[in-house]
């Protein structure tokens, strides 16, 4: 089990080897123990960076498996640029997948994927936050807008598909540019001010932004992504403005709740329109909440979740509070 210590590390970019093999160690123990449960529902994978025969061979053959993709895990290893990491990990996830009694995808990409594995079943299940704890707060704007980031210091790489358009904003508008979760120096020779990452704050955070961005390359493992910090974005009513790729074309109704930028032309469109239009802030913003409560909330999800794993295993799953 990689804790919250490895994440922790993980953001400051100080990884221990010590915690990672006590991690290994700890879930090697846990997949020699699971026969004695009535199902195993894994996040990825089980061993990462260890052969899929390693992996399956410690698990038990009648124990019910459900695997959960809310990324492209699979290009970490088939587009890898080392040719020997592509020959002995490349199928990796395809012979987990087609191993699984359940295998759950969060968009159309990463299940077309676990179909082409051989994947017995596959069901889509979206990322999801609690509504309860993502609340829009009632205080109204200050100068200077916020144009917001939030993700880690391994996707904040994304905001330089920016860097024309937020230098030219912070220029010649009100406005400042954050990212939180990102390193201090990635982001140094651009108007980005970066503010750390936690669990305890990141709800706090998002609902200081007056608009919540997400650039992305149009490239196999960005088509993967689930659009997580849209989610997030949204569920605090703040208007988006994303890259149309992947899930996000689904999450996002140009116009609606958000607008979705193809070039720097429309996304510096757009950011212009939200930051000159609190109107324009609010109804994108209210539309976005509406569309997380109905399609993307723990509360409508946690329900649907119960039911499929309960189907594979035959156990009863309660998700109490939910309702």
């Amino acid at each position: 089990m990689f804790g919250n210590d490895y994440v922790t590390d993980l953001y400051a970019g100080n990884i221990s080897i010590a915690r990672v093999i006590k991690s290994y160690l700890f879930r090697i123990g846990s997949l020699l123990r699971a026969k004695r449960f009535d199902l195993v529902w894994v996040e990825k994978e089980m061993l990462p960076w260890l052969p899929s025969w390693i992996e399956l061979g410690l698990f038990p053959s009648g124990v019910p498996l459900v695997v959960d993709y809310d990324d492209a895990l699979f290009h970490r290893y088939d587009r890898h640029r080392w040719s020997a990491v592509r020959f002995v990990l490349g199928k990796k996830i395809d012979a987990v997948m087609r191993r699984s009694d359940l295998v759950l995808v969060g968009n159309d990409y990463l299940g077309e994927r676990a179909r082409q594995a051989g994947a017995r079943r596959v069901e889509w299940l979206p990322t999801v936050v609690d509504v309860s704890r993502y609340t829009v707060s009632s205080e109204e704007a200050v100068s200077p807008l916020t144009i917001g980031w939030i993700g880690t210091p391994n996707t904040a790489r994304y905001l330089r598909l920016l860097a024309p358009v937020l230098r030219k904003l912070v220029a010649t508008y009100d406005v400042r540019v954050v990212a939180v979760g990102a390193n201090t120096d990635q982001l140094s020779d651009l108007p980005i001010e970066v503010r750390p990452w936690s669990e305890e704050s990141e709800v706090a955070e998002i609902q200081r932004f007056d608009i919540g961005i997400m650039p992305l390359p149009d490239e196999p493992f960005e088509r993967g992504k689930c659009g997580y910090k849209l989610i997030q974005y949204m569920a605090c009513g703040k208007p988006v403005v994303a890259s149309p790729v992947g899930v996000n074309s689904q999450i996002v109704q140009d116009g609606v709740n958000g607008y979705l930028a193809a070039s720097i032309a429309q996304w510096e469109q757009y950011l212009v329109m939200l930051c000159d239009n609190a109107g324009l802030r609010k109804r994108l913003g209210s539309a976005g909440r509406e569309c997380i409560e109905a399609n993307f909330s723990l509360q409508i999800t946690a329900p649907r979740l119960a039911a499929l794993l309960g189907s594979v295993g035959q156990v009863t799953i309660g998700y109490e509070g939910f309702e």
